[in-house]
């Protein structure tokens, strides 16, 4: 595999060489994972219709892209009640 270097400042990488050690990795394995927990606009967009793709099968009618950009976000209307019934419990306890 070919290498390549990257400047970046000394402290920015002395905090990478110390994330890399308590992770037991070397500088560039860290760089690595780093990177691919990072998808770009376009593996985001190919995992974006992807999913659309399952829907619609599940579903079985045709939705548009537009259809789903309409649609409420059921997730994160998921989260927002979790977290009001989170922060309700903690008052109650309280």
């Amino acid at each position: 595999m070919a290498t390549t270097t990257i400047q970046v400042s000394r402290e920015v990488r002395d905090h990478l060489a110390e994330l890399a050690k308590e992770r037991g990795l070397s500088l560039g394995q860290l760089v690595e994972a780093l990177a691919a927990e990072q998808p770009t606009a376009a593996q985001r967009a190919e995992r974006l219709a992807a999913d659309r793709d399952v829907v619609r099968r599940l579903v079985g009618i045709e939705l548009t892209d537009e259809d789903f950009e309409q649609a409420p976000d059921v997730l994160g209307n998921i989260y927002k009640i979790a977290a009001e019934k989170a922060r309700s419990a903690r008052d109650t306890a309280a």
